[in-house]
């Protein structure tokens, strides 16, 4: 799983040089290969993110200027695989901070690994006080880390973005999962056309 660390640097280091700006023009922004869908076995539009070889693919979301790592109280997703499965660190929420990220992966713990296909799931709220997220990439960190001990190290730190990106394709040849009903605190994003998510909180992306 710690072979994602270098892969992810890359790609993050990107989206934190272009990405900030192209966020102001909308709710999240997709990248790599990331693509609206409309699933036959689900009734609402999704985001597939699809990982060929060393490709990945990404939504970015906009966040509120100035907020910090101990003001994320919740990070939930629908997702279904419709190739592959979770493994190898991906799929996973990352957390921008100071230039590095912190990872919440998607799958049951400890390894992520095993997700079944064609089945939707939801995470649950993934930022609770004992859930696991990898601080390893920052000062202090580990990789089995909790949010409580992590906002004691981190807390006050300014999150700069946050992402949820696919790219085990190195690893499984191509891996393919569809994202739905995505919750950042209190911001729903349902990805439909028009933009508008329960409680008015998403917003048009940059694709599709």
């Amino acid at each position: 799983m710690r072979k994602i660390l270098g892969i992810v640097a890359g790609v993050t280091a990107g989206l934190l040089v272009s990405a900030s700006p192209v966020l102001a023009a909308g709710r999240y922004t997709l990248f790599g290969d990331a693509t609206r869908v409309h699933p036959g076995n689900h009734s609402h539009t999704a985001i597939q993110l699809r990982s060929v070889g060393s490709g990945f693919g990404g939504i970015d979301f906009k966040i509120p200027a100035g907020m910090t790592f101990g003001q994320i109280q919740n990070l939930s997703t629908d997702y279904e695989f419709t190739a592959a499965t979770c493994g190898q660190g991906s799929p996973r929420f990352q957390i921008n901070v100071d230039g590095k990220n912190a990872f919440v992966y998607i799958g049951p713990p400890p390894n992520y690994t095993g997700c079944p296909q064609d089945v939707w799931q939801n995470t649950g709220n993934l930022a609770t006080p004992v859930s696991f997220v990898d601080t390893s990439q920052l000062p202090g960190g580990f990789f089995y880390d909790t949010f409580a001990t992590a906002d004691l190290k981190y807390g006050s730190d300014v999150v700069t973005g946050i992402q949820l990106v696919a790219d085990a394709g190195y690893f499984f040849g191509t891996q393919t999962v569809l994202i739905d009903n995505t919750m950042i605190n209190n911001a729903l994003y349902t990805y439909e056309n028009q933009g508008r998510g329960g409680d008015g909180q998403d917003g048009e992306g940059g694709d599709g």
